[in-house]
């Protein structure tokens, strides 16, 4: 049941990334994802089930975040909203843009509508319970939440293709060597030479 849930809110999910997949210019995957969209909500009952995958159809997952990182909107800042997780600036307008698309939205019946989205807050929720592990044996949780999210987007918006750029360094790996420095037991041009005799050495006043 947890599987039948879980396909149901991704197969929801595809009116997004295929309208994210077009403003992005990849036509080819917006018809991969139409096709597993189609087949998905027919064959697959609604999306509880995922025939698509037996098909071979690649899954893409594009959000407008990645878009506007596509178009070369810098990430900004990062930050973490309540309920919705972690977060770079820049996909904050994402959450608004990505709700508009999504099926449910227009579908004003009842409380099927909100019905549908506290299910669907419980199973990301459910789907990330097997990271608290690796959480409470780490040293600062958040950080290490804030890294992996960043390398995570950036991976999702360059395609696995990261400039090289973009990548972190670490700290000293990429300082240049200064030949003109003297090293550490040669004499700079101000002092005595090393060789010199103490004695005809200046001596101070």
């Amino acid at each position: 049941m947890r599987t039948s849930v879980t396909n149901f809110f991704t197969n929801l999910d595809y009116p997004i990334t295929i309208v994210n997949q077009l403003l992005q210019g990849k036509l080819k995957a917006a018809g991969q994802d139409t096709l597993r969209f189609a087949m998905n909500t027919t064959l697959g009952i609604g999306g509880l089930f995922d025939p698509a995958s037996d098909a071979n159809l690649p899954r893409h997952d594009e959000d407008f975040g990645q878009t506007l990182g596509k178009w070369g909107v810098p990430a900004g800042p990062y930050v973490m909203l309540p309920l919705l997780g972690p977060s770079h600036l820049r996909d904050v307008p994402s959450h608004v843009f990505n709700r508009f698309i999504e099926p449910f939205y227009w579908y004003d019946y009842g409380a099927e509508r909100w019905i549908s989205l506290g299910l669907s807050l419980v199973d990301k929720r459910a789907r990330l319970l097997p990271l608290e592990p690796t959480l409470a044996r780490t040293y600062d949780p958040y950080g290490f939440i804030r890294d992996a999210y960043t390398q995570r987007r950036l991976f999702q918006v360059y395609d696995g293709d990261i400039p090289e750029a973009m990548l972190p360094k670490d700290e000293g790996a990429d300082e240049e060597f200064d030949e003109e420095a003297p090293a550490p037991d040669e004499p700079t041009q101000d002092g005595p030479p090393l060789d010199q005799p103490p004695q005809d050495r200046p001596q101070p006043d």
